[in-house]
C-alpha cells in the first residue's frame, strides 16, 4: 500500500510540474484508485461475482480565470503529460470566471490526521459467498410467512485518494467501506410485501453479524404483512431514522453552496436565523476514528472542522466549497463532496416514548418518489409504516402520501428519539413533527 500511494503522488506530482512547465496561473490534480468485490446469492445459489479496479487522474488548469479540465485513465508518463496539455487548450476555450481558481492557501491542511480509514478485507470470494449464504439462510428457515428472497449480497471495497495543487499541497490517503445487506419477500393469505436490512462501516470486523440483518430483514418484513390504506387527514408524524436523514439531507442541499449562489434554496438568507425549535442541535465532527463520513480533509484539501450546523435551532454555517464561497463573498468551510458525520442531538426519548408522546399518528418506515421542490420547499412523497392509536403499533399502513413544507416541518419538529441508526453518516434517531397531511383513501 505505501508503495502504490508513493506512486500515485508521484504521478500527481509530475502532472503539477507540467502544468507549471506549460504556463498555468493554477493548477490542481484529483487521481482516485479503487478496487473491489460484490457478491449476491439467492436462494442458496451464486447469482453473481463482480470484481472491479477502477482509476482516474482529473486534472483542472486555471489561466486568467478561464478553466479547463480533462481527465485519464492512463498514469504512463505520454499519457498524463497530453491530458494536462489537453486542460491547457479547453482554457483556450473557456469563458473567464473570476470566481474560479484554487483554495486560498491558508485554508489548506497543513497537518492531515490518521483518521484509521483503511481497513481491507481479508476474506476470499468462497468466504464471502458464504456469509452473503448464511444470511439468507438463516432469513429463509426463520419464519414460514418468508416466502422467497432478492437476495443476500457482500460488498467489499478499497480505494486511494490522491489531491495535490501549485499551492504545494499534496496528500493521500486510503479507505475502505464493507457492508452487508438481505432482501425477503413475505405472504400471508394474498398480500406479499419486501423489505430489507443492511450493515455497513470501515471495517468487516466492525460489521452486524449475518443473524442480525437476517433477523432484522425478517422482522422489517413480516411487520409490512396485512398492511391497509387510512384515511385521508392531518395527524402527527414519526419518521423513523432510516428515512429522518432523508430529511436532514434536504437541510443539506438547501445549505450547500451551490444552492445557495444559484438561489434554487427555500433557506436562502437563513444564516444566524432560527429555522428549528431552540432545543435542535446538530454537530459535525470529520475526524472520527472509522467513521463512514470522515475526512482528514476535503476534496480541495480544505481543513475540516468540527462544527455547530445548527445551535439552539439556529443556522449556524453554510457548506461552501472554494468556488461557492467567492461567489457568495464567504470562505470555504471544508465541504466539497459533502458532509462529515453529523450527530443530531436527541430529545432523551426512545421509540416507545415517541409513541406515547404522538398518542395517535403515522409512523413511516419507507419513503418512495422524489417529491421535493428544493426552491419552495415544498414536500409529497408516497409512504408506508404503521398507525399508531394510544401510544402503541395498531397495524401496518401502506399506499399513502404524505405532504408538507420543510420550512414548516423543521419548525414543527417536537421531538428526536434517542433510536440512532449507527449505519449513517447522519446520526439522528426517530423524528416526530406535530402535523403533516396525510392522502389516503
Amino acid at each position: 500500500m505505501i508503495e502504490q500511494k508513493k506512486q500515485l503522488e508521484n504521478a500527481v506530482h509530475d502532472a503539477l510540474t507540467i502544468a507549471k512547465q506549460l504556463g498555468v496561473d493554477q493548477a490542481e490534480v484529483a487521481l482516485t484508485k479503487s478496487s473491489g468485490i460484490s457478491v449476491n446469492t439467492r436462494l442458496g445459489e451464486v447469482e453473481n461475482i463482480e470484481f472491479n479496479r477502477d482509476g482516474v487522474m482529473g486534472i483542472s488548469v486555471y489561466s486568467n480565470h478561464c478553466k479547463g479540465s480533462a481527465s485519464t485513465a492512463d498514469l504512463s508518463s505520454e499519457a498524463i503529460h497530453a491530458t494536462v496539455k489537453a486542460a491547457v487548450d479547453i482554457a483556450k476555450y473557456t469563458s473567464q470566471d473570476n470566481f474560479a481558481g484554487l483554495l486560498d492557501a491558508e485554508l489548506l491542511e497543513t497537518n492531515p490526521l490518521d483518521l484509521d480509514l483503511y481497513h481491507p478485507s481479508q476474506h476470499t470470494t468462497d468466504q464471502l459467498l458464504d456469509i452473503a449464504k448464511q444470511c439468507e439462510d438463516i432469513a429463509l428457515s426463520s419464519d414460514k410467512r418468508i416466502v422467497n428472497s432478492d437476495g443476500a449480497g457482500v460488498n467489499s471495497h478499497s480505494s486511494i485518494k490522491v489531491y495535490g495543487n501549485t499551492h504545494g499541497f499534496l496528500d493521500s490517503y486510503a479507505s475502505s467501506r464493507h457492508s452487508l445487506s438481505c432482501m425477503l419477500i413475505g405472504q400471508q393469505d394474498d398480500d406479499m410485501q419486501r423489505d430489507y436490512s443492511y450493515t455497513s462501516a470501515r471495517d468487516m470486523d466492525d460489521l452486524f453479524s449475518p443473524k442480525w440483518v437476517a433477523d432484522e430483514a425478517v422482522k422489517r418484513t413480516i411487520q409490512r404483512l396485512g398492511a391497509k390504506k387510512i384515511q385521508t387527514q392531518q395527524a402527527p408524524v414519526i419518521f423513523a431514522p432510516e428515512v429522518a436523514t432523508g430529511l436532514f439531507g434536504h437541510l443539506v442541499g438547501a445549505i450547500s453552496g451551490t444552492s445557495l449562489y444559484k438561489k434554487s434554496s427555500f433557506l436562502l438568507d437563513s444564516l444566524d436565523t432560527q429555522i428549528f425549535p431552540n432545543w435542535l442541535n446538530i454537530a459535525e465532527k470529520p475526524h472520527i476514528v472509522k467513521g463512514i463520513a470522515s475526512s482528514p480533509y476535503d476534496l480541495e484539501g480544505s481543513k475540516t472542522i468540527d462544527r455547530h450546523i445548527i445551535e439552539d435551532g439556529v443556522l449556524q454555517t453554510y457548506l461552501l466549497t472554494g468556488y461557492a464561497a467567492r461567489k457568495l463573498g464567504m470562505k470555504s468551510t471544508g465541504h466539497t463532496g459533502g458532509i462529515h458525520n453529523w450527530f443530531i442531538k436527541d430529545s432523551g426519548m426512545d421509540l416507545t416514548g415517541l409513541f406515547k408522546e404522538m398518542g395517535n399518528g403515522l409512523f413511516v418506515t419507507e419513503l418512495m418518489g422524489q417529491g421535493v421542490n428544493m426552491v419552495t420547499g415544498d414536500y409529497s412523497r408516497g409512504a408506508a409504516g404503521f398507525w399508531i392509536e394510544n401510544g402503541v403499533i395498531a397495524y401496518p399502513v401502506h399506499e399513502i402520501t404524505i405532504a408538507g413544507n420543510l420550512k414548516e416541518m423543521f419548525m414543527n419538529i417536537s421531538a428526536i428519539g434517542n433510536d440512532v441508526d449507527p449505519r449513517s453518516s447522519l446520526k439522528t434517531g426517530s423524528i416526530l413533527i406535530k402535523q403533516m397531511k396525510i392522502a389516503g383513501e
